[in-house]
């Protein structure tokens, strides 16, 4: 039969039917850009992915860096010491482990980490002849050692990063004493930062048991009753009882970074320095 000779009644029928073609037809075109689209966005994710893993992978570079470069300048205020390298790791890794038994938070350890080697980066500025003396420094001397602590806070001083700001705190205070003896503000108890109480047990600590200029290394035994002997003098007492309650743990880091230097009881001698 010929369309037109339908019933006028089917002519609506018919254009039902031509619409409907043409819409299917529309919405296949349309499923089509949309299967399109989603491929490039599926394109798009993947590059956006891959761009991000490479973003990731830059910034552990830089941060390598950054904390490398750190490192390196610990090491530089320190060269003149044969021992300075493990010295170095060894008193930030005990930091950090007082740090963590001090129930600092894991940002607060890691932070300690990090800074704790630039403690002693003012003695770049400290001559070699009252660094490197193996006898009792005289008033003057002394007077002029205890001025590495201001010196590294000139030299860390004004920076947007974290690390180096708490570097700072850290060299200015890690000589303040508890009972506020210290120098060089002589700030006491809470005043003196976190930090700064922590490297200051953590650093004594390294230099009784370790090989100096002035001394040969202690026995632990030693090293702990002094240690004892100025809670709540010189050190923050609720840190020196972290320290004593997990002291196997800072002897397995002493082992773990290459130390070997050890000494019995009766052939250990007091220094000069600490005689006095």
């Amino acid at each position: 039969m010929d369309i037109n000779h339908i019933p006028k009644n089917n002519d609506q029928l018919v254009k039902y039917a031509e619409d409907l073609v043409s819409l299917f037809k529309s919405e296949k075109i349309k499923r089509d850009e949309i299967e399109v689209l989603n491929q490039q966005l599926l394109g798009y994710a993947r590059d956006l992915n891959n761009t991000i893993v490479e973003l990731k992978s830059v910034n552990m570079e830089l941060q390598d860096a950054y904390l490398d470069t750190i490192h390196r300048l610990a090491l530089a205020a320190e060269f003149k010491n044969e021992d300075t390298g493990a010295h170095i790791i060894r008193m930030s890794r005990y930091s950090a482990l007082l740090a963590k038994k001090a129930g600092l938070s894991e940002e607060q350890v890691l932070d300690i980490l990090y800074a704790a080697p630039m403690h002693d980066i003012g003695k770049i500025g400290i001559p070699d002849n009252i660094l490197l003396k193996p006898a009792k420094l005289t008033e003057k001397e002394f007077n002029t050692m205890k001025t590495h602590t201001n010196i590294g806070a000139k030299i860390l001083a004004n920076s947007k990063a974290r690390i180096l700001k708490i570097g700072q705190k850290i060299a200015i205070s890690h000589h303040e004493n508890w009972n506020g003896k210290g120098y060089p503000l002589g700030h006491s108890r809470e005043k003196i930062s976190i930090y700064g109480r922590i490297v200051c047990l953590a650093d004594s600590f390294d230099a009784l048991t370790s090989m100096r200029p002035y001394k040969g290394p202690y026995p632990v035994e030693i090293a702990v009753e002094i240690i004892k002997k100025d809670r709540g003098k010189k050190f923050d007492p609720d840190l020196v009882d972290a320290f004593i309650k997990n002291l196997d743990e800072f002897l397995k880091i002493k082992e773990e970074t290459g130390t070997n230097e050890s000494i019995s009881i009766n052939e250990f001698k007091w220094s000069e320095r600490d005689r006095g």
